[in-house]
């Protein structure tokens, strides 16, 4: 009982967001009533990767959470769908971009299980992260190929990397997982490089995926040729951030997705992106709240409740940072205009 009203909830809030936003919604058989759905939101944070999973068995996971600044829009797009435990909280690696957001998230949520790479980082941000999980009393679980989280008849999630502890680039120890609902399957690849591709790909494991989200924005030295062959999916998700300095997604990847025929689709073009899957048939919609001329983000100041433009020179510091995706979304929160760097009539 509380499975089908919570994803209702799910279904009915996804709407009404592409609704209001004024987004054209690809609606074909998709229904509000959501029981036995697969739900996957792949969230725009910028540059950075954040993927919560649904489950039609009730269960939730979320891999990685973007950086530090997006952990309150994390958090609050969880709340916003109803979510109040995060069953398998994943961090693929430890890089600040994908485990940045991970500590709000455990300070607002119940945790299940927790899984990460045997591999360490001497940033603040790791630390903090393992200062939370050892406040909450949570175990840490070591990934490695093979592993099985979830095992039933017509649902699979397990992890296919890494497949070793000796890799040079932090990238490789990226934990990879696939889902599997009867006929449809979705692979996270965390920031894996070739050399972690590699090891994948001999594994010994099936590949072939509906939708991939591609690895490392991505970068040149992911996604190889082989590795995509593969997988050769339908949908390939980047999330990458809008202009940023490391030029990603990269010439050569995109190149390598078109000659395999998959349809790309950019956070950094369309917003948050959601598929759902009643285990035969796939749709996806595009939650963005970006104009077709406008990319804007705001930061907020916790303490002072206003928000700037994020070229202000007067920004907060970043422990007092919230970002909003739109001037309505740091409205609607109870934050006030900063007089100097935000308009008056600015657009919504």
């Amino acid at each position: 009982m509380r499975k089908s009203r919570v994803m209702v909830i799910v279904l009915t809030f996804l709407i009404l967001s592409l609704i209001i936003s004024g987004c054209d919604v690809d609606t074909r058989e998709i229904t509000v009533d959501s029981e036995n759905k697969l739900i996957i939101h792949f969230i725009d944070v910028g540059q950075g990767d954040c993927t919560l999973i649904q489950f039609p068995n009730g269960e939730t996971s979320l891999i990685d959470g973007g950086s530090r600044l997006y952990g309150d829009k994390v958090v609050n797009y969880l709340k916003d769908l109803g979510v109040d435990k995060v069953d398998y909280l994943i961090a693929t690696h430890p890089h600040e971009d994908h485990i940045g957001g991970l500590p709000e998230v455990i300070r607002n949520f119940k945790i299940g299980k927790v899984y990460m790479p045997n591999r360490r980082a001497n940033t603040r941000i790791f630390e903090e992260l393992l200062l939370e999980l050892d406040n909450h009393d949570l175990k840490i679980n070591l990934a490695k190929a093979k592993d099985s989280i979830i095992d039933e008849e017509q649902l699979k999630f397990y992890i296919l990397a890494p497949n070793r502890d000796d890799y040079d680039e932090t990238n490789d120890f990226s934990i990879v997982t696939k889902t599997e609902y009867i006929d449809n399957t979705f692979i996270i690849a965390g920031d894996a490089e070739e050399d972690s591709e590699k090891d994948i790909v001999n594994n010994g494991l099936g590949l072939k995926a509906d939708v991939l989200r591609i690895a490392h924005h991505g970068g040149r030295t992911s996604s190889s040729e082989e590795f995509l062959k593969k997988v050769n999916p339908k949908y390939a998700i980047i999330s990458v951030g809008s202009d940023n300095t490391y030029g990603h997604p990269h010439k050569e990847t995109l190149e390598r997705l078109n000659g395999i025929g998959t349809d790309i689709l950019r956070t950094d073009q369309l917003g948050d992106i959601i598929f759902v899957s009643d285990g035969n048939k796939l749709d996806y919609l595009e939650k963005s709240i970006k104009g077709d001329n406008i990319e804007i983000e705001y930061i907020g100041n916790k303490n002072t409740k206003v928000y700037h433009s994020k070229e202000c020179n007067s920004l907060p510091k970043e422990e007092n940072q919230i970002i909003f995706t739109s001037i309505l979304d740091a409205e609607k929160n109870g934050y006030r205009p900063h007089e100097k760097c935000i308009k008056q009539g600015e657009i919504k």
